[in-house]
């Protein structure tokens, strides 16, 4: 009984955190569709910047914060029946399944491809891609969980990440 004033207090204090983003301890990818590119961010820190293929059309490709909910190896390409591991297979050698539009994670993703001429390009139907041997990379270090932050700015990964976490504790995304 005496630890429940403290835990009280604990949470009532101001120095209990009341909004942790995931930039700040976990890792988060951004995707920056005015340039084509993806950076992977671990603890804060810019680790990566990948350059990646993204919607024909500004709307395919869906800004906001999603969260990454399923990952494969070797996915199989539902639309056309191929199996994973296929060189026609345009899905590449790895998917990250994100949630976007209140989807289940295999509609839209982070995959690779069997066009890697298409990488910095305005092409796909709305997912991202990027050079398998990269996407295989990106793949091993973003758990189930991990948000992917959707934008189209003209302004660098890191004042990006800075205004997502804003936004967050802000509410509004």
């Amino acid at each position: 009984m005496k630890s429940l004033p403290i835990l009280f207090a604990l949470f009532l204090s101001p120095l209990w955190p009341l909004v942790v983003t995931p930039a700040e301890n976990t890792p988060v990818v951004i995707v920056n569709k005015q340039v084509n590119q993806l950076a992977y961010i671990n603890n804060g820190e810019i680790v990566e910047i990948y350059d990646v293929a993204t919607g024909a059309t500004e709307e395919m490709t869906p800004n906001g914060l999603h969260t990454i909910i399923v990952k494969a190896i070797e996915p199989y390409y539902r639309k056309k029946n191929i199996p994973g591991g296929s060189p026609d297979n345009p899905l590449g050698s790895r998917w990250i399944g994100f949630d976007a539009n209140g989807t289940d994670g295999r509609i839209f993703g982070i995959h690779g491809t069997n066009k890697p001429e298409s990488i910095g390009t305005y092409t796909s139907a709305g997912c991202v891609r990027m050079k398998n041997e990269q996407v295989e990379a990106l793949f091993e270090k973003v758990p189930i969980g991990t948000k992917v932050y959707i934008t189209r700015s003209d302004k660098g990964f890191d004042v990006i990440l800075q205004e997502m976490k804003e936004k967050l504790q802000t509410g509004e995304i």
